[in-house]
């Protein structure tokens, strides 16, 4: 990366890696920190800027199976630890944070379509789940997930490490078909909203 000239690296932190059990309660793996310290700081003695994402859609099982991961509210205190301990140990050194990952994507895919983990839709396309609720449930739990995490971040941490914390989005973009035609106009316009307003 150094000689391709690159000043930054972006790259998601696994949830399973630090916390194998999910929860602080479970223990935290000194292994999956110390290769996260590792990591960032030879970007750092490389002059690359880290720019870490804290959920890449990677839950840790456990979760997923004693609650139904995002399904389920617990999520989002877990998630907060999570992200609390990511702060704590990176965050000297980590300066731009991202809290999701396409987090639409994650919720249509995991939840409309069936394609993505963890594999749920409607019957008969999927063995469980269901198309017309879950991925609302889904991308509720996710944003209530971010705002704790920034919570946290902009309380406990931001003054002293002097990072930034968002999130990344994803969305094909539309256009109408015709400029002056205003249900094509609507159309792009509701189309857009079920993506990026998401």
């Amino acid at each position: 990366m150094k000689d391709q000239n690159m000043d930054s690296y972006r790259f998601s932190i696994s949830w399973p890696r630090i916390l194998p059990k999910g929860k602080l309660s479970g223990g935290i793996n000194q292994k999956g920190i110390k290769y996260y310290n590792n990591l960032i700081n030879e970007l750092l003695a490389n002059g690359i800027k880290p720019f870490v994402t804290l959920f890449h859609w990677d839950l840790p099982q456990v979760l997923e199976d004693e609650y139904g991961g995002f399904l389920s509210s617990r999520v989002i205190n877990d998630f907060g630890d999570f992200a609390d301990l990511c702060f704590k140990e990176f965050g000297d050194r980590v300066k731009v944070w991202t809290t999701l990952n396409e987090p639409w994507l994650f919720s249509n895919s995991g939840y409309a379509l069936g394609t993505t983990a963890p594999g749920r839709c409607s019957p008969p396309t999927c063995p469980s789940g269901n198309s017309g609720t879950e991925p609302y449930i889904v991308t509720h739990n996710q944003i209530l997930a971010h705002a704790k995490a920034v919570d946290v971040y902009k309380t406990k941490y931001q003054a002293y490490q002097k990072g930034k914390i968002g999130i990344t989005l994803v969305t094909n973009w539309f256009i109408p078909l015709g400029d002056n035609n205003i249900p094509d106009q609507k159309a792009a316009e509701r189309a857009l909203d079920f993506q990026f307003g998401w």
